[in-house]
């Protein structure tokens, strides 16, 4: 092995030696693309560039952090193991790495994880281990595994090996960009954003660095904005959903970051929605943070050149289609209405060539007939249209209403 080996170390130095063991980047991850968003620049009204660690072999930034920390471990606890507790990305990491390097991996992961996470991780080669209700059970239990068996535990975000890691995603967004004046970094547990402030010191002490956190996970505070809430609550950035942030990580944000941004889950849904409609970029809800904090704050930022972490990709399909669904409706290129019309033939062909006439287009019908409080011979009927985008939804319904049908939203 050829990291640093002993524990006491500052992170900052392990992020020296790793600068000059491995000038070209660490060996096994992918030096990801730093690229300008130019078509989102109108909508934030920045100029914005994006480091893509959604391209990581596993999707996500977590893959530093586990390398540096088993790069560091002696022959002996190589030969011992590592174990981890993880649902998501630092579980994938870590067995990716530990195959790799020739290490036996396991994966302490909650009851609940759906099977397509326990599956693709165990695809990985690790050791798939079921135990506790949530994360802080199925973490208590592999820290008292890892005494007991002398396997090496492998903590996803406090621990100097890891941040020392996670900073090299930093470093080379520095090296392979100019002019930024601000960094806008996902804090969940803080490893991420401590590791950037590390590379920040190195490279461009300059530069303001802003971490962002969920509404519903104020827990990590080194800025100099409130906590909002108790943590916890069902955020769409599960990377954010820490409710313990770490001592270390903590203690470096501290000192380093300029201020923390919180976040709705309205902005992380817009900016999810943004990065794949104007950038082809698909994301995870803590890898859209940076742009959901431009979102919530674009008086920091508006007229700069910002940068931030898309830090992760790995997102639930079923959930990303739901999510562009609302994003149509919110912003009424997809609407649902309710027309009255006559109980006659002819009527719906009627109604939908009024909406062909104003450019809509009939998404889906609902017919209602017994279920009713109108008169007999009257019924109605619920339509999903699809427009350009709102002024010709208001078009589309006010041409309906010139045809003498009444329209009004319908229940959803």
């Amino acid at each position: 092995m050829i990291m640093p080996t002993s524990e006491e170390l500052h992170p900052r130095r392990i992020f020296d030696q790793i600068c000059k063991a491995y000038p070209d980047g660490l060996p096994g991850l992918v030096r990801t693309p730093s690229i300008r968003s130019y078509g989102l620049d109108s909508e934030l009204q920045c100029e914005l560039t994006l480091k893509l660690e959604n391209l990581q072999a596993t999707g996500a930034f977590k893959e530093r952090g586990a390398l540096v920390k088993l790069k560091s471990l002696s022959d002996e606890q190589a030969r011992a193991g590592v174990i981890a507790a993880s649902a998501g990305n630092h579980a994938q990491g870590v067995a990716r790495h530990a195959a790799r390097l020739g290490m036996q991996a396991t994966i302490v992961m909650p009851i609940p994880t759906p099977k397509v996470k326990t599956e693709a991780t165990a695809q990985l080669g690790a050791e798939i281990n079921l135990h506790g209700h949530d994360f802080d059970e199925a973490n208590a239990w592999a820290q008292a595994e890892a005494k007991r068996s002398g396997k090496t535990f492998v903590h996803p975000f406090d621990d100097p090996h890891v941040i020392a890691g996670q900073a090299t995603a930093t470093l080379e967004l520095l090296q392979d960009t100019t002019g930024i004046q601000d960094l806008i970094v996902p804090v969940g547990g803080g490893g991420l954003c401590a590791g950037a402030a590390l590379a920040l010191q190195k490279e461009a002490p300059h530069i303001r660095l802003y971490g962002v956190r969920s509404e519903f996970y104020p827990s990590m505070d080194p800025g100099k904005a409130p906590k909002l809430l108790p943590p916890g609550g069902a955020t769409l950035a599960e990377g954010l959903a820490v409710k313990i942030p770490g001592e270390l990580s903590g203690s470096l944000l501290r000192s380093n970051v300029t201020d923390t941004i919180t976040v709705t889950e309205r902005h992380l849904e817009r900016a999810l929605c943004l990065l794949l409609t104007k950038q082809n970029i698909v994301a995870e809800g803590a890898g859209a943070a940076g742009v959901a904090a431009i979102l919530a704050r674009p008086d920091l930022f508006k007229g700069r050149r910002v940068s931030t972490l898309v830090c992760g990709g790995n997102i639930d399909p079923r959930l990303l289609s739901s999510l562009l669904m609302r994003d149509l409706a919110r912003s009424h290129r997809l609407a649902r209405v309710r027309v009255q019309l006559l109980d006659l033939p002819g009527q719906l062909v009627s109604v939908s060539t009024a909406i062909a006439e104003a450019g809509g287009n009939v998404v889906d019908v609902a017919y209602h007939k017994t279920f009713s409080d109108l008169p007999a011979k009257v019924t109605y009927i619920d339509l999903s249209i699809e427009t350009q985008d709102g002024d010709q939804m208001s078009e589309v319904i006010d041409h309906l209403k010139t045809k003498g049908f009444v329209v009004e939203p319908a229940p959803y």
